[in-house]
């Protein structure tokens, strides 16, 4: 992968030219006084939609899963009563 370093100016020369690069896969760093301040980098590719229920019968529980436990509920409880230090 190429690495380009181009100045500002030359930058608002080139732009069209550094868009393809970057949307080649190619580093594109903007600087200013030969500090990099700024990249270009191709737009990410639109995600698939998302289906709800993709999951559905690909997942077990088990009884220890579900429902509250007693113990755990009594410590919140507790903590909730307390006043703050």
């Amino acid at each position: 992968m190429t690495a380009y370093l181009v100045n500002t100016h030359e930058a608002k020369s080139r732009l069209s030219e550094l868009i393809r690069e970057a949307e080649q896969g190619h580093d594109v760093l903007i600087a200013r006084n030969g500090q990099p301040v700024a990249k270009i980098i191709p737009w990410p590719p639109a995600r698939p939609a998302r289906q709800p229920g993709a999951w559905a019968g690909m997942t077990r529980t088990t009884a220890d899963d579900i429902g509250p436990d007693d113990d755990i509920e009594a410590v919140f409880s507790d903590s909730a009563n307390q006043p703050e230090q």
